[in-house]
């Protein structure tokens, strides 16, 4: 019998996994026991001096305790109930003995190891799920096994899809899903396609057009990276682009260019973390010396125009061109229907649904900011929620779509209707693994490991010459680790504002620096992580496989945090954006062609 490598790779990785942390599980029981039995012998200590003590202070505790009792005989059943509640409430919030430390990011840790080595993230996330519970049930009392249960499902699971705003975002999603079937069906797709290969007829033009139209869609990221997605696949599939490479072009187009725009969902959210100046004053200002955002732009510019790949993205690119989009595994999304069931469709079909989505997706946010209420543009924007905002839009246009299509004659009422479980079915590999992302992140709230990181950052405020480089990993190890960026520079960043205490007219170089570093590491983990809402969007967007698109993206992303890191390192001791991006800019773009060229000497010493 022949034993797959791979498979008994993974069964001793979870079996060694398994053993750690019931190790962990026993030896805290263990020093728990040993706690209360000290504590139990300090007590008896206690009482036998006590009964040690004289008749006289003996009679007198009597007494008074007498006077006690009568004194609460009136009430004594709601004391009972009270001190019954109060028990109840202190064993609720006990603390794990792992709370606020730098354990409580194993479960992240774990759940991100686990999906690079064995290519599946379902089980990788669910296994740090369940890392999480277990630490979460190990106290200084003993080792509850029912609070993994609870931790996990009540608390995780049930508790995220509980939340308003999360489910906000699987709403857009799904009705996002069921627009683009409706778009598909109606040809819309298809007659876009037909057109930009006539206009587009390389793969370099297949790449910058996907980056010209995702820096158009800069409202938000989710919606960039489903809409792009959508209309550009045809085309890249055409021009022999691979699925992982369209995955990475659409991503590197939605955070990083929505952390630069000032009308975004992200300024917004930025804005509203900030206390004591303008957020949108300050959101502008921190983009100069946004140095991820800005270098990710340039180096999607670059790979584009020169078609450079390495990494394991240079063996995705080589199969796409031979006629393998996927490279490996199978293609997740094959049982989604995306065939017009009509000849009738034009490229008008896409463009305007795509359009009045925008539009609505920008009305409904302003609405949740009280535009419409006299609040004025920018602070209507500043205060709107994109969770409410962008499914209440997304609802709208669909209404649209459906009355447009219909009018339009490419589409029947029923046509439309087979659509909604069509759309909802394309979204379901994005729902599965946001639920279970949520639920990650629930884990690492209830260890606290956002104070554990504030702790960090506190601690090395006194390097302020190293800080912005300092916020930049901080940053990007909690974004990574918890999958948010939002998350990310909401502790962040009133932990720096705290450190300079700014104001509206006093606003130094250096915060705004390190406020920059703080939203770049923020964006950088996001883009790294395989838990994090985007990445998994834009898998989902180029309907590839979710740990291809991690996997070939990382080495990208991870050599422009390299050079940003040395950015934010000179920024410290240079505090002038010229001298800083400059720099920055120019080591960029001299590894890539260092890189290119070292490329083009091997390949011809091969040849």
């Amino acid at each position: 019998m022949k034993i797959n490598k791979k498979v008994f790779a993974r069964a001793a990785l979870i079996l060694m996994l398994a053993f750690v942390i019931f190790s962990i599980a026993a030896f805290a029981e263990n020093e728990a026991t040993t706690a209360e039995t000290e504590q139990q012998e300090e007590s008896v200590a206690v009482s036998e001096e006590t009964l040690a003590g004289t008749p006289e202070s003996a009679d007198t505790d009597i007494a008074a305790s007498s006077e006690d009792i009568a004194a609460a005989e009136d009430d004594d059943v709601p004391e009972v109930i009270a001190t019954g509640d109060a028990e109840e409430a202190e064993e609720e919030e006990e603390l794990s003995i792992f709370d606020n430390s730098i354990w409580a990011l194993l479960p992240p840790v774990i759940a991100i190891i686990l999906a690079l080595i064995t290519k599946e993230v379902y089980s990788s996330l669910f296994i740090g799920i369940l890392t999480g519970g277990v630490l979460y049930a190990i106290t200084e009392s003993g080792f509850h096994f029912t609070r993994i249960f609870d931790s996990v499902l009540n608390q995780g699971i049930i508790g995220s899809l509980a939340d308003s705003d999360d489910v906000g975002i699987l709403v857009f999603l799904v009705v996002l899903g069921i627009i683009v079937v409706l778009m598909n069906r109606a040809g819309g797709s298809r007659a876009y396609g037909d057109w930009a290969s006539k206009k587009i007829k390389s793969r370099r033009g297949a790449s910058l057009s996907t980056f010209v139209l995702g820096a158009l869609i800069f409202v938000d990221d989710y919606f960039n990276c489903l809409t792009v997605g959508s209309v550009m696949r045809p085309v890249t599939d055409k021009q022999k682009i691979s699925r992982a490479k369209l995955a990475y072009l659409i991503d590197a187009t939605a955070a990083p260019i929505c952390i630069i725009a000032p009308i975004s969902s992200w300024a917004a959210a930025i804005s509203g973390t900030v206390d004591g100046v303008n957020g949108i004053d300050l959101f502008i200002k921190t983009i100069p010396y946004n140095l991820y955002a800005l270098l990710t732009i340039i180096m999607v510019i670059f790979i584009s125009v020169t078609g450079f790949d390495f990494g394991p993205m240079k063996k995705h690119e080589r199969n796409a061109a031979n006629g393998d989009l996927f490279t490996t595994g199978e293609d997740v999304y094959k049982d989604v229907s995306e065939e017009p069931v009509t000849s009738k469709g034009k490229v008008i079909d896409l463009i305007l649904p795509v359009l009045v989505l925008i539009v609505f997706c920008v009305l409904g946010m302003l609405y949740t900011g009280g535009f419409f209420s006299g609040v004025n543009f920018v602070d209507a924007f500043a205060d709107c929620n994109a969770c409410i905002g962008l499914p209440l839009g997304a609802l709208g246009a669909l209404i649209i779509c459906v009355i447009y299509f219909m009018v339009r004659r490419v589409l029947s009422f029923q046509e439309c209707m087979k659509a909604i479980p069509d759309g909802f079915k394309a979204m379901v590999p994005a729902i599965l693994i946001l639920t279970f992302a949520w639920a990650l992140k629930s884990m690492t709230g209830m260890l606290h490991a956002k104070d554990y990181v504030a702790a960090v950052v506190e601690s090395a405020k006194a390097l302020q010459i190293l800080l912005p480089a300092l916020l930049f990993l901080v940053a990007l190890g909690l974004s990574f680790s918890t999958g948010t960026s939002w998350g990310t520079f909401g502790i962040l960043i009133p932990i720096v504002t705290g450190v300079f205490k700014p104001t509206a007219d006093n606003m130094s170089a250096l915060f705004i620096i390190c406020i920059s570093a703080c939203l770049a590491g923020a964006v950088c983990g996001d883009h790294c992580s395989p838990i994090s809402d985007t990445t998994i969007m834009s898998s989902t967007g180029a309907q590839c496989k979710h740990v291809n698109h991690v996997s070939t993206q990382l080495p990208y992303a991870l050599l422009v945090a390299a050079v940003c890191l040395v950015g934010y390192l000179l920024s410290g001791f240079v505090q002038n954006v010229f001298i800083v991006l400059g720099v920055s800019i120019v080591l960029l773009i001299a590894v890539l062609l260092l890189m290119y060229f070292v490329q083009k000497v091997r390949a011809k010493a091969a040849e």
